[in-house]
């Protein structure tokens, strides 16, 4: 069975960093597209950063510069490094695999002073 296990929420200031990391429990990990989407209440679910198993990656506009999405196949773990954060991307975060087959549980990022 599939698993993600999403980490490395938390609170943060404004103009603070965070990593968050997914790993998942698949085999055959380095063959699957991944993703990092969040939600705010009330919104859907907005894609934020993209990688393909080959490793090219594409961002939502609103994090262009500041967000970078990476992968580890050997660890088969996805990473979200989010920098100059801001009041707005405050959301709880979600990985997928393979064009959302699978999603994690979720985990919470607050930037707040």
């Amino acid at each position: 069975q599939v698993q993600l296990v999403e980490s490395g929420g938390g609170l943060v200031q404004p103009g603070g960093s965070l990593r968050l990391s997914c790993a998942a429990s698949v085999s055959a990990f380095r063959f699957y597209s991944m993703a990092w989407y969040r939600q705010t209440p009330g919104k859907s679910r907005a894609l934020v950063a993209g990688i393909t198993s080959r490793g090219s990656t594409n961002y939502a506009d609103s994090v262009k510069g500041r967000f970078t999405i990476s992968r580890d196949n050997a660890k088969s773990t996805i990473y979200l490094q989010m920098n100059s954060l801001k009041t707005e991307d405050t959301a709880v975060y979600y990985c997928s695999l393979g064009n959302n087959a699978y999603w994690g549980q979720g985990t919470q990022v607050t930037v707040s002073s």
